[in-house]
């Protein structure tokens, strides 16, 4: 039997309905910004699978310092515990992260980093002597799957059979010049009638809402109104973390930094799982207390596991090097030469750019995960290119290191697209 075969037996792969696509492509290999088949084909990874091997797949700076952490120290409960990997992580975590972050608290992925931000938020105020029980969220917004993450995200096509049972949430519109003054307005006025606690999402950049982007000075106006009342600010930079947006985290782009950030994907290169929950000191204060009840009772039984941490470190020490942010640049220029060109094609209705993620939205319309959508999706794979539309968008969201020539033949490979739609 073929990998594919056996694969059928017993696996159930995510976001597929299996009864319409039951054909899984088995990948045996991978190196840099490509991914080999069973049959040796190759792929360029335009989206560094899900955005995650951004220094390349087994990047060999990062499996040689993860081969000998192996061989010293695997894990080891971090109830009690500490070890030099995750002390390390944290002390390089804190040159780069927001100036105003000063603990972080580990977990396995994105979706449960949300959901301690979530509850951190709302046993701060609690600790704190108030019951608040309101999250305001943005319209579109993807925070994860498990149920915290899932109750604030707005893409109903993930959260359809499930909304009954969410906490309480509030969502707002993704701020517009054109909406502003009304968004606002809705704000402020959740803000003085509701006990709201915190104040979710992802800064610039909204990745499972097909990239769409928004201005941090309208952000910055909304962080600036939910500081002044006490609404925690917690910012999902699961996706835009570590480079992608040109800055070290989309964060940086704003006056007013979050009470709370989400780290996970790209943290540990794509290697091994692993999330972070970053915290002010503020935050972390309301947690201290004689009442042992006041602890942050939450725990994960691979918390700062010392192979991930220690993959997670080797990568902040790549994203450093001139090497890798003369790649950021780099792809952010060759992203625009390619938008300068392909913007006025009569099948490309809109084109978006931060830093090294692209995108560009088809002049049709189609559903997120519908027939044509599969058709694009299998052409760019058979032309050798790993791209998922979502919807009527196409995005490029590459390895830092993929090559010039990588890089042209994904552009080209998109252009070719629009000629079977």
């Amino acid at each position: 039997m073929t990998l594919q075969e056996r694969d059928k037996k017993h696996l159930w792969h995510p976001l597929t309905q299996h009864k319409l696509h039951p054909n899984h492509l088995a990948i045996t290999k991978a190196k840099g910004a490509l991914l080999f088949d069973d049959q040796g084909k190759e792929y360029i990874d335009g989206i560094a699978s899900w955005y995650t091997c951004m220094y390349g797949h087994c990047n060999e700076y990062i499996t040689a310092k993860v081969s000998e952490q192996m061989q010293q120290l695997d894990h080891v409960v971090f109830a009690g515990f500490t070890h030099e990997p995750a002390i390390k992580l944290s002390e390089a975590l804190m040159q780069i992260l927001p100036k105003n972050q000063e603990k972080i608290f580990f977990s396995d992925n994105g979706s449960t980093s949300v959901d301690i931000a979530i509850k951190m938020a709302l046993q701060y105020h609690f600790n704190n002597g108030e019951k608040r029980g309101k999250i305001i969220a943005l319209e579109d917004g993807f925070h994860g799957d498990t149920f915290g993450a899932m109750s604030v995200s707005g893409l109903s096509v993930y959260n359809g059979p499930f909304e009954d049972f969410f906490i309480d949430v509030a969502r707002i519109q993704v701020p517009t010049e054109e909406n502003f003054t009304a968004v606002k307005k809705q704000f402020v006025e959740l803000i003085r009638t509701h006990k709201v606690a915190a104040f979710i999402y992802e800064p610039l950049v909204q990745g499972a809402a097909a990239m769409k982007m928004f201005k941090a000075e309208l952000l910055d106006e909304l962080l600036a109104i939910a500081k002044e009342h006490n609404v925690l600010c917690i910012a999902d930079e699961v996706m835009t973390g570590f480079g992608k947006t040109g800055k070290d985290f989309a964060s940086m782009y704003l006056t007013n930094q979050p009470d709370i950030i989400c780290l996970s994907k790209s943290l540990t290169a794509g290697l091994v799982p692993m999330a972070i929950t970053s915290c002010t000191e503020k935050v972390y204060n309301a947690f201290l207390s004689d009442d042992i009840g006041k602890g942050f009772f939450h725990g994960h039984t691979y918390s700062a596991n010392p192979i991930a941490c220690t993959a997670a470190l080797a990568g902040i020490e790549l994203l450093q090097t001139q090497e890798i942010q003369d790649c950021i640049e780099r792809i952010t220029k060759a992203h625009a030469d390619f938008d300068a060109k392909i913007k006025q094609h009569p099948k490309v209705k809109e084109t978006r750019q931060l830093g090294v993620i692209y995108a560009l939205d088809l002049n049709i319309e189609m559903d997120r995960y519908g027939d044509l959508r599969y058709k694009l999706f299998n052409f760019f794979m058979e032309n050798g290119v790993c791209l998922r539309p979502l919807g009527n968008t196409i995005y490029i969201l590459a390895p830092y290191v993929i090559t010039d020539e990588q890089l042209q033949k994904v552009y080209r490979i998109i252009e070719e697209s629009l000629g079977i739609i």
